[in-house]
Parts: C-alpha cells; structure tokens; sequence
C-alpha cells in the first residue's frame, strides 16, 4: 500500500519489519513495566486503553501486566507487526487492531487512557496537529505521550536517513493546543540506567478536563 507521507510507506515496510526484531525482548518488556508503573501511580480508574503505533505490543504487555482486567486495542501501520499483535496469545481476551497509519484512523470511541511513545517522533512535521486531533478525540480522560524531547523542532538523522526521525516539545504544543488539558506529570529515561534502560525519553501524563470528552459528544 503506497501511503501519503514517505514516512508511513518507511515504517510500514521493510524497516518497520526489521524494528521488530530489534525491539522484541524480555528486558525490553520489563523496562516498560517499570516504566510505566511510575506513570500510572497517576491515574485512577482505567479500563481500557488504545496505543497509536503500538508495533507488537511491549508497552501494552507492560501496562496489562499492571492492569490485568484492560481491555487494549491498538493502531499499527506495519502488516507483520498487527499480525503478531493480534495472535499473541498473552491477550487472552482478544486485541482490538486497526491495521493502517494513524494519519488515517477515525477515533471510534472514547479510551480511559491514550498513549503514544516513540512514534510522533517518526511523524512529519505537518501532519502532527491531525495527530494530536486523534489523540485528544480518543482519550475520555488521560493522554500519555514518551518521546524525544527539544525545546524546539529538530530533524536527526536516523539510521542514516534524513527526515524519519524530529525532535521537539509534543507535549507543550498539545497542551497549547487544547485548553482543557492539564500536565499531571512527567519524567525522564536514561539509556544507561543499570536496571530498567529507556532510550532516553520524556514521557507527559495529561489529563483532560472532567466530562469534556462526553460533553463534545453530546454536542455533535
């Protein structure tokens, strides 16, 4: 499938097939649990969740491993990775996948709890306010984002290609953006930690207003 931006055709192809063998192990999943075991010290009351560009599923292992009654869905571009998403037997329930690029979802329905990490990084510039449009449209209540952060956008060369890889502050333009968000907290993940490594991301915990999801619903 040829897509609009020359970054959704990069990781829903090859390169995206070959992240997933260099991104699938135990300590990488264990790294998440820690991770996110800091997070969600934060929220209340979650029981369902959608990841935006969720590959095989390491973050959503991590936070059900935490949470185990969630019930997860999850948007992945990349063909092999919804594949083995969706046949990994650790979601006994079953995994809700919408196979495509987030550019091209339709938020459905509202989710206890939004996250993205490590993928706005890859997505152009131009499109990142649709991107937040979905983010904001699909949380009921929490929004997680974990990126790279800059204080101002940054292009890095990634794997020896220009234009996949942009820094910047995600976080502070979607607050901007959207009134009724508010910071509940945040932090950093250094790659050298000895125990539980992250790629040195930031990650934000958001939260929008009480009742502003349903109020926009009853609304429209």
């Amino acid at each position: 499938m040829n897509y609009h931006t020359e970054q959704e055709n990069f990781w829903s192809g090859k390169f995206g097939e070959t992240y997933i063998e260099r991104n699938n192990s135990k300590r990488l999943l264990a790294s998440n649990i820690a991770l996110f075991s800091s997070i969600l010290k934060q929220t209340e009351s979650i029981r369902n969740i959608i990841e935006f560009g969720s590959n095989i599923g390491l973050n959503l292992k991590a936070i059900k491993t935490l949470i185990p009654n969630l019930s997860c869905a999850a948007i992945e571009i990349n063909h092999k990775a919804a594949t083995v998403l969706r046949e990994d037997s650790f979601f006994e329930e079953g995994m809700q996948v919408f196979e495509g690029s987030i550019l091209e979802y339709e938020p459905a329905q509202l989710y206890d709890f939004v996250l993205i990490k490590g993928v706005l990084i890859h997505i152009h510039p131009e499109e990142l306010e649709c991107i937040y449009d979905k983010l904001y449209q699909s949380s009921k209540r929490y929004i997680c984002m974990a990126e790279y952060y800059n204080p101002s956008p940054v292009m890095v060369r990634y794997h020896g290609n220009d234009n996949r890889l942009f820094k910047r502050d995600f976080a502070g333009e979607f607050i901007d953006r959207y009134p009724d968000v508010k910071l509940l907290d945040y932090g950093f993940r250094y790659h050298k930690d000895p125990n539980f490594p992250q790629d040195d991301i930031t990650w934000f915990l958001m939260e929008k207003r009480r009742n502003s999801g349903e109020n926009r619903n009853e609304s429209n």
